[in-house]
Formats: C-alpha cells, structure tokens, sequence
C-alpha cells in the first residue's frame, strides 16, 4: 500500500512538473503568435510603403519624362524659329535624347531642305560657321528662358552671328528684335559688325588712337 502511495505521489510531482512547463511553452507560444502578428502587420505596412514609393517613382518619372518632351518641343521650335528667320524656311533644328545608363544625352542635328531633297546634319557640319552661330545663340535664349525660376535681367552677347554672311544681317537684326520684344527683354552686345551695331536703340563705337581708348556715339537715325 505504502509502495502505491509513493509511486501515486510520484505521478503526480510528475504531473505537476509536465504541466507547469506545458504553461511556460504555452505563454512562450502566443508570445511569439503575438509577435509574428505584429510583425506580419509591419510586413503589410513595409508593403504599402513600397507600393506608395513605387507610385511615386513612376508618377515623378512620367512627370520628368513629359517635362523634359515639353522642354525639348519648346527648344526644337525656338531654334527653328531662328533659323528660319535668317536662313529662310527650309531650315528646322530637331533634338534626338536617348538614355545612356541613368543619363539622357541630347543629340542636335539641323534638317535642311537642298532641291527636294532633306538632308540631316549636325550643326557644326551644317552650311557654314553662321548656322552654328545662330543654333549656338538660339539655344542659349531657350535654356535661360525655360529655366525655372526666370532669371530676370538683359541679354548679354558677345559677337552674336560672328559667322552669318552679310546677306543675312539683316534677318539676324530682326530676329534679335523679335528676342527682345518676345521675351521683354534688353539686349546689350559687343560687335564688330558695324551693320549690326547700327541697327541697335543706342550704339557706342570703341576706338583706340595713340593707346587710349575713346568712345563716340552711333548715330542710328
């Protein structure tokens, strides 16, 4: 009986032990139901904050996309603009971008129009130096007037049309008018292009006799 009793009182230590630890595993297991929870919840935020992020992304990179389509219209037609005021109607400038690794790289190229026939070129081996003066003028003015934000204040120019023949002074005169009006805008320039110089509101000529500098004013009436 004795023996019985023992090995009764034996079973239930047993017991006892078995099921405190079953309570510890217990508690440890909806711990760790509690934490994967929480964990699987901060899953599904991460989840929507990359899906938030990759909106965002691909919204900003169609918005750069347009702007930068925009941009290239707005230049290609400034320039054409240019060019057909002092070369006549068959000219057109046109702007190819393409993606080299994360950069766009702009190519230029000026169409021409000979008997017919187009021909593509790019501006420096296009018809003589003054049609890359008048690109190279044309593309400043529309980079400093697509700039946001607007920088205020007058056009400086340095020999504009150093390379455009005689024969289109005139036209660049007029084109150089039209920039100022168009754009509300002074222009101040140097130039040995005495034609050119006349055709300014006021017009000083530099001189230099016995090394001193003497300056004298244009009349352009």
């Amino acid at each position: 009986m004795t023996n019985v009793a023992n090995q009764l009182k034996e079973l239930e230590k047993r017991y006892k032990k078995a099921q405190n630890q079953w309570m510890r595993l217990d508690a440890k297991r909806v711990l760790l139901e509690e934490q994967i929870a929480e964990k699987l919840k901060e899953l599904d935020s991460y989840f929507e904050t990359i899906d938030t992020y990759e909106k965002a992304r691909v919204l900003l990179q169609q918005s750069a996309e347009y702007a930068r389509e925009q941009a290239k219209q707005q230049i290609e037609t400034l320039v054409t603009n240019a060019l057909q005021y002092v070369f006549g109607p068959l000219f057109a400038f046109q702007i190819e971008l393409e993606e080299h690794g994360n950069k766009a790289v702009a190519e230029f190229y000026v169409i021409s129009e000979y008997e017919g026939v187009k021909i593509k070129t790019r501006p420096q081996d296009s018809r003589g130096g003054g049609v890359v003066d008048i690109v190279t003028l044309a593309l400043r003015v529309a980079l400093i007037e697509t700039v946001q934000p607007r920088r205020e204040g007058p056009l400086l120019l340095d020999e504009p049309g150093k390379h455009v023949s005689g024969d289109y002074v005139l036209y660049l005169y007029e084109f150089l008018k039209s920039l100022s009006t168009m754009f509300n805008r002074q222009i101040i320039m140097i130039t040995h292009n005495y034609h050119l110089a006349q055709s300014g509101d006021l017009a000083y000529e530099v001189s230099i006799r016995d090394g001193i500098s003497e300056v004298a004013k244009i009349d352009n009436t």
